[in-house]
């Protein structure tokens, strides 16, 4: 009895090692790097930028195809290839401005509830024409296939003022009652693969306004992105950001919601004009910055879109109900606050006016 229980057993064991029967070998599957997605009326329009190998030489081509769903198009696409294609090393996405306009929640939660695309995926949003915009990328001289992806990473071509932001941010963001999102706007240069020109205000997965590159900046640094090689010009001389800290604090007020937030800046003077002082310099970066974030503040608070994630801090204050309401009822009632401490931790083979140093 138990020899044959036994057997039955091995069986079974043996009859789930086959469970991969569907598994298809490396060389016989295309695996995009970047997704382009637009709207051709009311279907999806998808572009991949798909490497291969021609002579020992890497290059990419662009594959479109159109389908009502994402998946739809992907089977199409397989259909018509002579390998199956696999998006789940897919890098990054870039969605078309009108798209971005109409709405991206249908299709963000179609990537989520699909998971063939990774949820770590970076999303940026093409201010051209997508499809003009990837014919470029096609006729480009360079065979590398990750030069768009290198735009995004910190150790090759990012930098401090260009929003890093995934698939799985933005689907939080849209569900969220407290938290939106920002997502880089590129643009077709004429010497450069792709132009950095702001970052796009998500809110509920709408695309509802534009920051500027400056403002975007001072967007990172409220997130404790680095901003560190960052350069200002000023009327007084220029420097170099080495490092930002923020420090926040929250409070209501008679059912009002105040926040005040310190952002600490080390920096670096790297010219002076006119025998400028260490406190000249503080105080006309402390007033640019300044400016900057009430400008940003202003725009943002006017779309009803927390971007900043200002609603996190007063999650202990308003109840989980209240919070429902918090865009359209203490959003645009919100107090903000903003103070810049400036550090100049280095002033480089500069000797600033001794009678005047700080």
């Amino acid at each position: 009895m138990s020899r044959k229980l036994g057997l039955c057993l091995s069986l079974v064991f043996i009859l789930g090692l086959t469970g991969c029967w569907d598994n298809k070998d490396i060389n016989h599957r295309m695996m995009p790097v970047v997704l382009g997605i637009t709207k051709d009326q009311e279907d999806y329009k998808l572009f991949l930028q798909i490497p291969k190998t021609t002579g020992g030489v890497m290059q990419t081509t662009i594959v479109s195809e159109t389908g009502s769903t994402i998946n739809q198009i992907i089977d199409k696409m397989s259909a018509n290839l002579e390998s199956d294609i696999d998006l789940l090393h897919t890098k990054v996405i870039v969605v078309d401005r009108k798209l971005a306009e109409e709405g991206m929640k249908d299709l963000i939660s179609g990537f989520m509830r699909s998971r063939d695309v990774p949820s770590k995926a970076l999303l940026a949003i093409s201010q051209n024409d997508i499809e003009n915009f990837f014919s470029a990328l096609e006729n480009q001289e360079h065979t590398e296939e990750t030069v768009l992806l290198d735009f995004f990473e910190k150790n090759a071509g990012w930098n401090p003022q260009i929003p890093l932001t995934r698939v799985w941010q933005v689907y939080h963001s849209i569900h969220s009652y407290t938290k939106d999102v920002s997502i880089a706007m590129i643009s077709k240069d004429n010497d450069s693969i792709c132009e950095f020109v702001g970052g796009a205000v998500i809110k509920n997965g709408k695309m509802v306004d534009v920051l500027d590159t400056n403002e975007t900046l001072l967007y990172n640094a409220f997130n404790d992105e680095s901003n560190q090689g960052k350069i200002e010009v000023l009327d007084e001389g220029s420097v170099m950001i080495l490092g930002n800290r923020m420090n926040h604090e929250s409070k209501m007020v008679n059912g009002r919601p105040y926040f005040h937030s310190t952002l600490q800046l080390n920096v670096m003077v790297l010219e002076t004009r006119e025998e400028a002082s260490s406190e000249e310099i503080k105080k006309s970066l402390t007033a640019l910055l300044q400016e900057r974030y009430e400008i940003m503040f202003s725009k943002i608070q006017s779309r009803e879109a927390d971007i900043l994630g200002i609603g996190q801090f007063f999650r202990k204050e308003i109840s989980r109900k209240e919070l429902k309401g918090w865009r359209s009822k203490y959003y645009p009632e919100l107090v903000f606050k903003q103070d810049i401490k400036i550090n100049i931790q280095n002033e480089g083979n500069l000797k600033m006016p001794s009678g005047k140093e700080s």
